[in-house]
């Protein structure tokens, strides 16, 4: 922290040097060009930029050559010192320190501070990000109203999404995004807020009167008391439940530029308030091919009912019969996602406290065979994050609609820490992909319309 307790900005290396030149020749003009090739100073990722390529026209009136590139596969939309993943080998580093040692020995609030500041902090500054932390879980009274006028019903990410919006009506100051000390408390805030905002979801569905935040307990313990506690005069958390849903916390707070960090970024880009910015997120993270995931494996497994279902289970997923098999497999990691090794283990110690069931066994199963099968080993489908992450929320009672609130809650820190590098970094604006433009050309307009005024009816008016 500085003098005036307003976060500085961390000191980045070098970005990217200069890889040589693609040489690229036109074949309708004839012409050449030289685009000078990007390379990562620290692990070699190479890159041209897409705005070498406008140079390239067959026509000195044309736009210039546009790359296409369909939900980003193949396109890197920024540079970023955060975190760092080669899915080939199941690596996942985060500010260079590789997740199984942060998740063993770190807390989530370390974390979140590593995130942002790139560098952990020394016992001064981690002492105090942890009593901002603390001063901040209250939320406005007005917002319990808010949340009471959902449904009893009502999904709590749509809840979750909502009252993070709403947020930015309490805190108008935070569109000053350009003022360190802004950015500083606003961050604070939801790093405090979320945990609240999620408990207070989770309340209101079961029906069950709001928990306040105590803040004689750790973040991880305050949370699981304003969502379990009941009659008694002071919460005292399962301490391997606690440290569980610690580490979970630690594994799924950042993961480079997926579905809701590039929808952090690309809302964040137009410079609105960091509690839009992160509702932006909450609401891709919603969606069932993101955070639903480990949602989907329950799914699966209730679905295959018994441990002796699973053989036809799995010849299904071979044939292509309809069955999906669920928790295998990840569009980055093409080797075993180094978080599932994690949490492997991390289940193994929480099944211990609740002991075996059905579900279990069927997860345990459909492993062996997957691992021992040729089949999904050649396509190199090993089990993700999401496989065990759902029983372990599971076996500590939290619905399932509610397995992605716990997501949303540990992922704000690295949204917090992408939003604000997007912000610092003077390359960056506001996101406006290009399109390829496929349809009709310029033509006349003719009216279809037999009678283009309306009549109002007497039934309309009163309506």
């Amino acid at each position: 922290m500085s003098k005036t307790g307003t976060a500085e900005a961390p000191q980045q290396q070098q970005a990217t040097t200069g890889a040589g030149s693609l040489e690229i020749r036109d074949s309708r003009t004839g012409t050449s060009y030289t685009v000078p090739i990007m390379e990562s100073a620290v692990e070699g990722d190479k890159a041209v930029r897409g705005m070498d390529l406008r140079q390239i026209k067959a026509d000195p009136a044309e736009f210039g050559l546009m790359s296409y590139d369909p939900a980003f596969m193949n396109t890197a939309s920024c540079k970023s010192a955060i975190t760092f993943i080669d899915g080939d080998k199941g690596i996942l580093r985060y500010r260079g320190y590789p997740i199984e040692q942060l998740a063993e020995g770190a807390t989530f609030l370390e974390v979140a501070w590593l995130l942002r500041h790139g560098e952990l902090p020394d016992q001064k500054q981690y002492d105090q990000w942890v009593r901002d932390i603390t001063y901040h879980t209250y939320v406005h009274e007005n917002m319990r109203k808010f949340l009471e006028g959902f449904r009893y019903d009502a999904h709590p990410m749509s809840m979750l999404c909502s009252t993070v919006a709403a947020m930015s009506s309490f805190y108008p100051e935070a569109k000053n995004i350009q003022d360190p000390e802004q950015r500083n408390i606003s961050i604070i805030r939801l790093l405090a807020k979320l945990p609240t905002l999620a408990a207070f979801a989770y309340r209101h569905v079961k029906g069950l009167p709001f928990i306040y935040p105590d803040n004689d307990l750790s973040y991880v313990e305050n949370f699981l008391s304003m969502v379990a506690r009941m009659s008694e005069s002071k919460y005292e958390a399962n301490p391997v439940f606690t440290r569980a849903l610690e580490i979970l916390f630690i594994l799924h707070a950042d993961h480079e530029q997926n579905c809701s960090t590039n929808a952090v970024r690309a809302v964040g880009s137009s410079h609105v308030d960091p509690f839009s910015a992160v509702a932006a997120g909450i609401a891709a993270l919603y969606g069932p091919l993101h955070g639903g995931a480990n949602e989907a494996v329950l799914h699966m497994i209730n679905e295959i009912g018994h441990p002796k279902n699973i053989p036809a289970f799995i010849e299904g997923v071979k044939t292509g019969k309809g069955q999906r098999l669920m928790g295998f497999g990840h569009r980055v990691y093409k080797s075993y996602d180094p978080r599932a090794k994690i949490v492997k283990q991390l289940a193994d110690d929480v099944f211990k406290q609740v002991g075996m069931d059905k579900d279990l066994e069927i997860a345990l199963e459909l492993e062996r065979i997957a691992l021992s099968d040729d089949y999904f080993v050649s396509r190199k489908l090993y089990p993700n994050v999401d496989f065990y992450t759902g029983l372990i929320y599971r076996s500590m009672a939290f619905p399932t609609s509610f397995f992605t609130v716990l997501f949303a809650v540990a992922r704000t820190a690295g949204w917090l820490a992408q939003w604000e590098e997007m912000l610092l970094d003077k390359e960056q604006k506001i996101a406006r992909p290009r399109q390829i433009y496929v349809g009709p050309g310029e033509r006349p307009y003719r009216s279809t319309l037999s009678d283009k005024k309306p009549h109002a009816t007497k039934d309309s008016i009163r309506r």
